[in-house]
C-alpha cells in the first residue's frame, strides 16, 4: 500500500561524471594541438600582419567552439524519479498519472506505461511530493522525496493504490447456516449474467470468520450471480446492480452447522 507516513528505501543511481569528463578533456587536448599546429605554420610561413590577422582569429574559433559549443556535461542540477504504481491485488495500473508537487505547485506529471513503471525526469533539485491518480483507485501521495543533481531516486515497485468506493459497485454478502447462523470458509462462486441470458465466471470468493464476502467490479449496470457450495450444499442468489454503490444480499444454506 502506497505508505504517506514513510518513505520507502530510495535506491539512487549516479551518472559516470569521470567519463564525461575525460572525455571532453580529450576533446578540448585535440583541438589544442590543431591550434598549435596552425601557430607553427603560420609562424614559419608569414610574418607579423599574416599572423594577427590569420592565427589569432583561427586560435579564437577554436576556443570558443570548445567551450561553448561543446555538449553540455551531466553536471547539471537535474534529478529525477521513477517507480511502478500497483493495486492491491499486485496488478500493475497503466495510464496513472505521476506528479511531482513542489511548495503545492504541481511541477511536471506523466503517465505510468503498460507495466505501471514511469519516470518523472528533469526535476531541479530539493524536496517533492509525489502525487499519484488513477481512475477508479483513492489518490496516493509519497511525502519528501529528495531529488538530486544527477541522480535517479527509485521508489520501487510497492506504490499501491487502493480503490476508490465512490467509482464501484460494492457487493457485500452474508451466508448463513439454516439456523441462522454464519459460515466461515464457504466458497462463493461469483457469475455474471450477460444481457443474451450467457454466463460468464469471474471468480471465486472465500467467506470469512463472520461468513461475509465482499465482491468489487467498475461502476455500470450489470446482474451478477453469487453461488455458494459448503458441505455438499449450494445455493444461488442473483442481484443486479445499476450505479457505483453498496448492495447487500444474504445467502442462507439448507442445512446446519454439523451437516444436517
Amino acid at each position: 500500500m502506497l505508505r504517506t507516513s514513510s518513505v520507502s528505501a530510495q535506491r539512487k543511481s549516479k551518472v559516470p561524471f569521470a567519463a564525461v569528463i575525460r572525455i571532453q578533456l580529450k576533446a578540448i587536448s585535440y583541438k589544442l594541438i590543431a591550434v598549435f599546429k596552425s601557430l607553427s605554420f603560420y609562424q614559419n610561413q608569414a610574418r607579423g600582419t599574416r599572423f594577427r590577422s590569420v592565427v589569432l582569429p583561427t586560435v579564437c574559433a577554436l576556443l570558443f567552439s570548445t567551450v561553448w559549443l561543446a555538449p553540455p556535461a551531466f553536471g547539471q542540477s537535474e534529478g529525477a524519479v521513477k517507480g511502478k504504481v500497483r493495486n492491491l491485488r499486485g496488478d500493475n495500473i497503466a495510464g496513472a498519472t505521476v506528479t511531482a508537487r513542489r511548495d503545492t505547485k504541481d511541477i511536471k506529471s506523466v503517465k505510468s506505461s503498460g507495466d505501471g513503471q514511469f519516470v518523472l525526469d528533469g526535476l531541479d533539485s530539493g524536496t517533492y511530493n509525489i502525487v499519484f491518480d488513477a481512475k477508479g483507485y483513492s489518490s496516493g501521495i509519497k511525502y519528501s522525496v529528495e531529488v538530486k543533481p544527477n541522480q535517479t531516486v527509485d521508489l520501487g515497485n510497492r506504490l499501491i493504490l487502493q480503490p476508490d468506493q465512490g467509482t464501484q459497485v460494492i457487493v457485500k454478502g452474508s451466508v448463513f447456516y439454516k439456523d441462522g447462523t454464519s459460515v466461515p470458509a464457504a466458497e462463493v462462486k461469483v457469475e455474471k449474467i450477460n444481457s443474451d441470458g450467457s454466463i460468464r465466471k469471474l471468480g471465486t470468493i472465500t467467506t470469512n470468520i463472520s461468513g461475509e464476502f465482499v465482491f468489487r467490479q467498475p461502476e455500470g449496470s450489470a446482474k451478477f450471480r453469487m453461488t455458494v457450495k459448503h458441505k455438499n450444499t449450494t445455493a444461488s442468489k442473483d442481484i443486479e446492480v445499476d450505479s457505483a454503490a453498496i448492495y447487500r444480499l444474504a445467502i442462507s444454506l439448507n442445512v446446519t452447522r454439523d451437516g444436517k
